[in-house]
């Protein structure tokens, strides 16, 4: 049992991060409260004996907002002495094992500026906790210490898959400079999310197609392409020269919200700047009426309601796929390089 969940999400997200935390409380019965603060990149929900595992236990894949979700025993940071740091984490890491350490801090500009102590501090502190053998190689959670500033921290302890493999759950992308946009981010960043390797091997090869909605100037277009699937762009703007001479796309100025294809395609992206519930529906019609097996698609929430406007968005998709009694897979989830939008995936079982 944990005393609290902490979550990162991103700056001026909190809101919505809490409101999700929140409705799950409602939903499995967690008796607690919210400890959130405007552009602080995080969000506590602080109760007593919270489930950490089973059924009432909160799940990283579900909550679209967290980046990472963490377990902690303690409602306050733990306090430090400039002059011994060492000591009080060691008594409080002490009885328990784990990984390996993890240092944090908020994706902030103050979470930023504890990186060089966290360079130098971390091979003491990792040195002492592996000669106290708190530290081993066969353990299922890694420490996690989230620093608010060099003297105030957070104990607490991720779960190996109930959590993010990537470090405060970002991921270390290069962006590929023959991509038209740095959009294209966003797209390799779900594959990375919604795909392991073996799918991605499966379902992202030569000889398989896909339809890109709002496609110009191409960023997304450049992922499919890049692997070796032909694509249908769709978009009155104009595409990017270099991607159009591949051979591989057929750029089509016409309605993104009427168009569909002869065939159908084993890939639906949508980046396109419109309703996030016109987008919902357009994507669920496409894969419901097998015009797309799989779909990967960006909805753009509005500055207010946005945890309600997702809500709605998913309710919409899954009455479309009932009616048609399709059996699919639907998830959603706020990707680091995602702004004012949430990343959704569906495809057919």
């Amino acid at each position: 049992m944990a005393n609290a969940y902490l979550i990162y999400c991103r700056a001026g997200f909190e809101k919505e991060a809490a409101a999700e935390l929140q409705h799950f409380a409602n939903l499995y019965g967690w008796q607690g409260y919210l400890k959130t603060k405007t552009d602080a990149a995080y969000v506590l929900f602080c109760g007593e004996d919270l489930p950490e595992t089973g059924d009432y236990a909160p799940k990283w894949q579900q909550l679209v907002f967290a980046r990472q979700l963490l377990f902690v025993n303690h409602h306050e940071p733990l306090s430090l002495e400039a002059n011994d740091r060492i000591t009080p984490l060691i008594s409080a890491a002490q009885g328990h094992f784990y990984k390996e350490l993890v240092l944090e801090g908020a994706d902030t500009n103050d979470g930023k500026s504890l990186a060089n102590f966290f360079k130098s501090f971390s091979p003491t502190l990792n040195s002492v906790l592996q000669k106290r053998t708190v530290l081993r190689k066969k353990a299922d959670k890694n420490l996690h210490l989230f620093f608010l500033d060099s003297t105030q921290v957070y104990v607490a302890y991720s779960q190996q898959g109930n959590s993010s493999v990537w470090p405060m759950g970002i991921p270390r992308l290069r962006f590929p400079k023959e991509a038209p946009s740095r959009s294209t981010l966003k797209l390799e960043e779900a594959f990375h999310y919604y795909l392991d390797e073996q799918t991605q091997q499966e379902w992202l090869r030569e000889g398989m197609t896909g339809v890109d909605l709002g496609a110009a100037p191409g960023g997304w277009t450049w992922q499919l392409v890049h692997k070796g699937l032909q694509v249908i762009a769709i978009d009155n703007g104009a595409m990017d020269k270099a991607l159009m001479q591949t051979g591989q796309v057929e750029h089509l100025k016409v309605d993104g919200f009427k168009f569909r294809p002869e065939r159908a395609v084993n890939w639906l992206v949508c980046d396109m700047i419109e309703s996030p519930a016109r987008v919902a529906s357009t994507i669920a019609s496409w894969v419901a009426d097998g015009a797309a097996e799989r779909a990967i698609f960006n909805l753009k929430l509005p500055m207010k309601k946005r945890f309600e406007e997702l809500q709605h968005c998913q309710a919409l998709m899954e009455d479309i796929l009932h009616h048609k009694r399709v059996r699919y897979q639907l998830a959603f989830k706020q990707l680091y390089h995602d702004r004012e939008e949430v990343t959704g995936y569906l495809y057919r079982c």
